[in-house]
């Protein structure tokens, strides 16, 4: 069986940082393309950024400079960075594996259940 655990979110000011982990197990890490993905209540899940498995990363525009995806196959983790966090950011985080086709990303639906990240005053 595939699991993805996240871990990591918290509640923050505007401008404070936080860094999000996913342990994967049940899969062979280093052969899947993996993404975060957020959802915010009573809207779309959107993905974040994704990092392929030979490193290449994306960004969604509304992340750009301001998150950073990495990956550490030795230990079956994919990491999300968030600096310099917007109320915007607000929502629940999700890692999930999949693959790049033709520049788009294809989750493949072992979702876990997310990280609340919350950016307030």
């Amino acid at each position: 069986q595939v699991r993805l655990v996240e871990s990591g979110g918290g509640s923050v000011q505007p401008g404070g940082s936080l860094r999000l982990s996913c342990v994967a197990s049940g899969m062979i890490f280093s052969a899947n393309d993996m993404g975060w993905y957020r959802q915010a209540p009573g809207k779309q899940r959107e993905l974040v950024a994704s990092i392929t498995r030979v490193g290449i990363t994306n960004y969604a525009d509304s992340v750009k400079g301001r998150f950073t995806v990495s990956r550490d196959n030795a230990k079956n983790t994919v990491y999300l960075q968030m600096n310099n966090l917007k109320p915007e950011d607000t929502a629940v985080y999700y890692c999930s594996r999949g693959y790049y086709s033709h520049t788009n990303y294809y989750p493949l639906g072992n979702w876990g259940q997310g990280t609340q990240v919350t950016v307030s005053s």
